[in-house]
């Protein structure tokens, strides 16, 4: 998510100071904590992750097939630097956290945060992952820049790209993928299991009835960034598994991220607005929300039917996403944040 965003933000930046003409704060608005119910529900996923019982022994060498076409051969799990906080949590989640060596900047569960960062805003350093001795790299396609990742390579550490999330289907490919680099296959196979089910359990927890349309936006105040979610955002597996209509995607908009405009708000009409806990905060709550062009003439900002979910968890689609669903589907239908947590 956190790449895939970065190219988005270059090209759109201009765009969106044009068409919200919206300056934001990186700080919340004095009175932003009127309102803000559904903000403070959306921190209640659990901030640390839940290992399987029992640490599993890798069985090393192994040799797997990387999303990028190569055969990667892994003869040490000792030293592993995953380059995205989704890639940390399968790891630590698998019962190998003690092995992680460094963290990217999104890996903000408890058990990972004070591992050094390896990361420099979007980008991969080579030089900080060269510097820790890895035996082992995992990245996400989405990973960059090329030069860094061949650096690393070039130095003769094995790098296992592993295929970016963009949906709940996604949860078990990426945990066996990950694990078998590891050479822990049963244990990808058995947290898998666990984490489908989890989710499935979530699932039928959603309410029967109306599908409320939600719209995916992603803000940061601070650069007067102002973005809604369309097709590829990667929200929509999520958003519909919630019992709701992604309704960026809905109305049209087939790319990934479309700078906000009053027109573009209108015509996806959302009951809901899903956003990202610390945008929420960086244009002063729900009350900087409902100041941006277009939201409060939506139902969403008629009614101030905010849905926030921590930033490092929302999209990971990993062993945590059955947490995440949970506290969007209470948020959404008026639960607690609490009992969206259990």
């Amino acid at each position: 998510m956190r790449n895939r965003l970065a190219g988005v933000l270059l090209s759109v930046l201009a765009l969106s100071l044009a068409a919200t003409g919206c300056g934001g704060s990186s700080e919340a608005a004095p009175g932003a904590e009127s309102g803000t119910r559904a903000a403070t529900a959306g921190e209640s996923v659990a901030n640390r992750v839940e290992p399987l019982a029992g640490a599993p022994e890798p069985e090393l060498p192994v040799t797997v097939r990387s999303a990028d076409g190569e055969r990667v051969t892994v003869e040490g799990a000792d030293r592993v630097v995953p380059l995205s906080g989704s890639l940390s949590e399968i790891v630590f989640t698998l019962g190998l956290g003690d092995r992680v060596v460094a963290r990217d900047v999104t890996a903000t569960f408890e058990q990972a945060a004070k591992l050094p960062v390896v990361t420099r805003g979007h980008d991969v350093s080579a030089e900080s992952v060269l510097s820790l001795r890895p035996d082992l790299v995992l990245a996400e396609t989405t990973s960059g820049p090329e030069e860094a990742v061949d650096q690393i390579r070039a130095a003769g550490v094995p790098v296992l790209f592993v295929e970016a999330a963009k949906g709940l289907d996604d949860v078990g490919p990426r945990i066996r993928a990950v694990a078998d680099a590891l050479g822990v296959p049963a244990a990808g196979k058995e947290l898998t299991r666990r984490s489908e089910q989890r989710i499935e359990a979530a699932r039928k927890e959603v309410p029967h009835g109306d599908k409320p349309r939600v719209a995916f936006l992603y803000l940061r105040g601070s650069a007067s960034v102002y973005l809604i979610g369309g097709e590829d955002s990667g929200a929509g597996s999520l958003i519909e598994a919630a019992g709701a209509v992604d309704a960026g995607a809905a109305s049209g908009l087939d790319k990934d991220f479309t700078a906000i405009t009053s027109e573009a708000l209108v015509e996806a009409a959302p009951d809901a607005i899903l956003v990202m806990s610390k945008g929420l905060e960086s244009v002063g709550g729900v009350d900087g929300l409902v100041k941006i062009p277009g939201v409060a003439q939506t139902p969403a900002g008629m009614d101030r039917r905010v849905v926030s979910v921590e930033d490092g968890v929302l999209l990971n689609y990993g062993p945590r996403t059955d947490q995440v669903l949970k506290s969007v589907v209470a948020q959404l239908y008026g639960g607690s944040g609490e009992d969206g947590a259990k």
